[in-house]
């Protein structure tokens, strides 16, 4: 078993104050940076993602120019390669990232899957060269890149852990929905508190991750694969 962890777009556009910030971003990119001061040897890869959209068009109809966002399909600019938004959070210590992924070049992109390394390798390839079989996931925001992210690394075999107290959503209902889909979809639920080093998701874990998944239910369906 060999453990990575994913740490999404916890850029300043999607922090407080930013283009589409979201409660709760700084405190998770602050929460991360910790989490990884004691966890560091934890993980074989740290992996961490960006949107990264370009300056000169509408991202393949991802930015709403002409039109008010709607906020499912268009959104407001944001994150346009080599502005200050596109950047990482600075309470993101980004010293222990390994691969660095830029997502959204000209289209759509929701999951870290989506993106390439600054050699042009998918995810599935970095993942793939460095025998990896386990994924954490953590980072913004919980009801979109998060969860698209969780949910492709689920489809490509592997072992997901979502740390739940250490992501940041748009909104409470559109989270817990999230998060009640990834625990149904296999995913385990877990504060990073809990989480045990080298710890392998068994029977038992997928047990508690269906519960907090039942637990969660109530707050109805999430809005798709949109930021």
């Amino acid at each position: 078993m060999s453990r990575a962890l994913f740490i999404i777009d916890v850029q300043n556009d999607f922090t407080e104050g930013g283009a589409l910030g979201v409660d709760g971003g700084a405190a998770v990119a602050a929460g991360i940076t910790e989490y990884l001061g004691a966890h560091r040897g934890d993980y074989a890869l740290v992996v961490a993602s960006r949107d990264w959209h370009d300056a000169d068009n509408d991202n393949g109809g991802h930015f709403a120019v002409d039109d008010a966002p709607d906020f499912v399909q268009t959104w407001p600019v944001h994150c346009v390669a080599g502005t200050p938004g596109a950047e990482y959070h600075p309470a993101l210590d980004t010293s222990a990232v390994d691969v660095h992924i830029r997502k959204g070049q000209g289209v759509p992109a929701y999951s870290i899957f989506e993106g390439t390394d600054d050699a042009g390798a998918s995810v599935t390839e970095v993942l793939a060269a460095h025998g990896i079989t386990d994924v954490d996931v953590v980072g913004i925001a919980t009801d979109y890149c998060v969860r698209a992210s969780a949910l492709d690394a689920l489809e490509h075999g592997q072992h997901v852990r979502v740390l739940t107290d250490l992501v940041a959503g748009v909104a409470s209902e559109s989270s817990a929905a999230a998060l009640a889909e990834l625990g149904h979809a296999g995913a385990i639920l877990a504060e990073s508190a809990a989480v045990e080093a080298g710890a392998t998701p068994d029977a038992s874990d997928a047990a508690e991750a269906s519960g907090a998944a039942d637990a969660a239910d109530g707050a109805g369906p999430g809005d798709g694969d949109a930021r």
